[in-house]
């Protein structure tokens, strides 16, 4: 299912605009494409809370865009990991984390940080179950984004 299409455009304090909240359903995600891939999920609460984290879950990698939003975690779509949408730390017993964005509302529209949406990293392409220090949030210049559907 897509979500309404946004064109994503910076503001002068390095922001970009995502979509609307209401481009995304209560307990629902979206996938922000980045250019050079290592996509990102925004996610809705029930209580209308946004978070972004990368679409990648620490375990094995799964889509967490198409997992089940609860509370405020996400679970893996592939194996049922549990994260944390503040923190992208896995619940115990598991382990890992996944890197978190920065996330701005306004006036009912959803912004992201250009320079944390522009980072890649090698690291990051590969999953990261296991002991691990949570990094809280990415960041580093290099392409745009775009908004797309998700589950």
């Amino acid at each position: 299912m897509n979500a309404p299409s946004c064109n994503p455009s910076p503001d002068d304090a390095g922001w970009i605009r995502i979509c609307r909240i209401e481009d995304i359903p209560p307990l629902g995600a979206r996938r922000v494409a980045r250019a050079q891939g290592l996509d990102v999920a925004v996610f809705r609460t029930a209580d209308d809370r946004i978070f972004a984290l990368l679409d990648r879950c620490p375990h094995r990698g799964g889509p967490l865009s198409q997992g089940i939003v609860f509370d405020q975690r996400v679970a893996c779509p592939l194996h049922n990991w549990t994260i944390g949408l503040s923190d992208g730390k896995a619940a115990a017993p598991d382990e890992g984390c996944t890197p978190t964005f920065q996330v701005r509302v306004t006036d009912g529209e959803i912004w992201l940080r250009a320079d944390e949406l522009a980072h890649h990293a090698v690291d990051l392409t590969r999953p990261i179950a296991g002991p691990a220090r949570c990094a809280p949030t990415v960041s580093a210049p290099n392409g745009p984004a775009s908004l797309v559907g998700a589950g």
